[in-house]
């Protein structure tokens, strides 16, 4: 029961953001990357691990660090609606200047 909660709560939160984006699309991209995700994800992860310290300071590191390849992400995107691209191009670009820049980041962080 547990599980099914934690994904209702996730999916209204995700749903609420393409609601007001389609009103509001600036202010349904900033819902989407405010840290209300990384808070449910922090709620279940302490909720889960009994609250360990150490796995909340690698969460919380890693999510600190996480924000370089999701600024690359949006940046490339961005680019490349303003040259034109069509969305299948943006997402083709977007994702591998992720993967890319997600590799470096557990790379780095270990």
């Amino acid at each position: 029961m547990q599980i099914v909660i934690k994904i209702a709560l996730s999916l209204a939160i995700i749903l609420l953001a393409v609601g007001i984006g389609r009103k509001f699309p600036s202010l349904g991209g900033l819902i989407a990357v405010m840290p209300l995700t990384g808070l449910i994800v922090l709620l279940w992860l302490y909720s889960d691990t009994g609250g360990d310290p150490a796995t909340m300071q690698n969460y919380t590191k890693g999510a600190i660090f996480g924000i370089i390849p999701t600024i690359l992400f949006f940046v490339v995107a961005f680019i490349g609606f303003r040259k034109g691209w069509g969305l299948p191009v943006v997402l083709l670009a977007s994702f591998g200047t992720w993967f890319v820049a997600a590799f470096f980041h557990q790379w780095f962080l270990k």
